[in-house]
């Protein structure tokens, strides 16, 4: 029912509004500025053979354009493209820790957040013997290939003040 209006509306008194937009007036070019139009002047009393030939039709061109046909076809593919649903992870795990996110309620096993990913790298920096990569593994359900490569391409943020070169550091006690 409510196509049936709106296309109502839009076809309403079309014509006259067709004919009031065609009857308006058209923008004119912009200006040329004063130098350029100055340039045009001067190239076309040098050269009046150019306008000629820009003006004139080439018969010859016209007939080979005239010829032209164009006929396309989409490739064939190769191979069908099967779209395959997507696979929703079939094991679960609660966040670790005291610092639950309200809209993280699961989170797929051999994944993890960003603030466990944090805590985790915090953790082994502070004391690597006991949070070994085997061990962080387990405690995260994560394959060890990838904490090792967790442990050694990522750091946590580390702030070190430098002593500048011209002054003696005062070596705390």
């Amino acid at each position: 029912m409510g196509a049936r209006v709106t296309r109502a509306l839009r076809n309403f008194n079309v014509e006259k509004r067709a004919e009031r937009e065609i009857s308006k007036r058209k923008p004119s070019m912009a200006p040329k500025h004063p130098s350029t139009r100055d340039l045009l002047q001067e190239h076309r009393s040098q050269y009046p053979e150019i306008e000629e030939v820009v003006s004139k039709k080439d018969n010859k061109l016209l007939s080979l354009l005239r010829d032209v046909y164009v006929d396309s076809k989409d490739p064939v593919p190769a191979l069908p493209v099967k779209v395959e649903p997507r696979q929703e992870p079939k094991e679960f795990r609660l966040p670790i820790g005291n610092h639950f996110d309200k809209n993280i309620t699961d989170i797929p096993k051999g994944k993890i957040t960003v603030v466990e990913a944090l805590t985790l790298l915090n953790n082994h920096k502070l004391s690597p013997e006991t949070w070994t990569a085997e061990k962080i593994a387990q405690e995260y359900y994560l394959e060890l290939k990838d904490v090792n490569s967790l442990l050694k391409y990522f750091v946590t943020f580390e702030v070190k003040i430098l002593p500048p070169e011209d002054r003696k550091a005062i070596q705390s006690k």
